[in-house]
């Protein structure tokens, strides 16, 4: 199918774009990668007034080291996070996570940004950015910018702290140097939405985990955290066993859908299965 007729917009700077925004009010819709956008507007399933591109905005893009943190930009593909030596050094996790991102075609189209912000509970960005403890940059008219801390940016289902009028720009992630770090997706066929998946990142001493953070895909509307995984895992040895009876909490307080590919229930049972082989395998290296 054909999108409706509407107008396009490709400013060069973040305080266009967002002037842009604010004189089609909410008949705009963002560009960012596009893999998400498209298919919806292609399906008519949205039929925006304006389309606003973000793709030659320079400052939204690129990776840097910022003190204690490094810093994404939200225009970022997801090819250049994966292979990015800084993400790798400092925030594995991140790296890991985006790696298993749908296709490399997508990949090199899609964005982190635009991954983020569109928040759907099975995309596999947005758990790593909630167990990485990231922080999100967004501005707003009259070149305001406000941060949002990764547990308060995923609201609801496809809905974030971003605003109408506003735009994320820049991941701001803790260094994590040193952690190890694994996700885990469970899928039917490759390149699937992810049933259940578990992304975590782990310090190990002398083969004890002494911090853990564990973030879960697709058990709510949001992404979540596995709060109750992450403190008992702390003071543990990293065995089989002591792992195993540490992630067993893992679905507590979770909410997970049932469609086609599983109800609730299977996937409240997948993730202390996935929990377990997540942490093994940061905890592995």
């Amino acid at each position: 199918m054909i999108p409706s007729k509407f107008d396009y917009v490709a400013p060069e700077s973040v305080a266009d774009a967002i002037s842009a925004l604010a004189e089609a009010g909410d008949d705009a819709k963002v560009l960012a990668g596009g893999q998400s956008l498209l298919p919806v507007l292609r399906l008519r399933l949205n039929t925006p007034e304006k389309v606003v591109d973000l793709g030659r905005i320079a400052e939204l893009q690129g990776i840097r080291e910022d003190g204690d943190a490094i810093v994404i930009g939200a225009m970022t593909r997801h090819a250049d996070v994966v292979t990015d030596p800084l993400v790798k050094e400092h925030a594995l996790l991140l790296s890991k996570t985006v790696a298993e991102v749908a296709d490399p075609q997508i990949r090199h189209r899609g964005t982190v940004g635009g991954a983020l912000v569109h928040a759907d509970p099975a995309g596999d960005v947005g758990a790593a950015a909630l167990a990485l403890e990231a922080e999100f940059v967004i501005a707003g008219e009259g070149g305001a910018t406000r941060t949002v801390p990764a547990s308060e940016f995923f609201v609801d289902l496809f809905e974030t702290a971003v605003q109408e009028g506003e735009l994320l720009t820049q991941i701001r992630i803790p260094k994590h140097t040193g952690w190890g770090a694994h996700y885990e997706k469970f899928v039917r066929v490759a390149h699937q939405w992810a049933i259940v998946a578990v992304a975590v990142t782990v310090k190990v001493d002398g083969g004890t985990i002494s911090e853990a953070r564990v973030g879960l895909t697709n058990m709510g509307s949001t992404p979540l955290r596995a709060s109750s995984v992450e403190a008992a895992l702390v003071g543990q040895p990293a065995s089989e066993d002591a792992v195993k009876a540490a992630c067993a909490s893992a679905a507590e307080g979770t909410n997970p859908p049932s469609d086609l590919n599983g109800d609730s229930a299977y996937r409240r049972h997948l993730a202390p299965v996935l929990t377990r082989r997540a942490v093994l395998a940061a905890a592995g290296g």
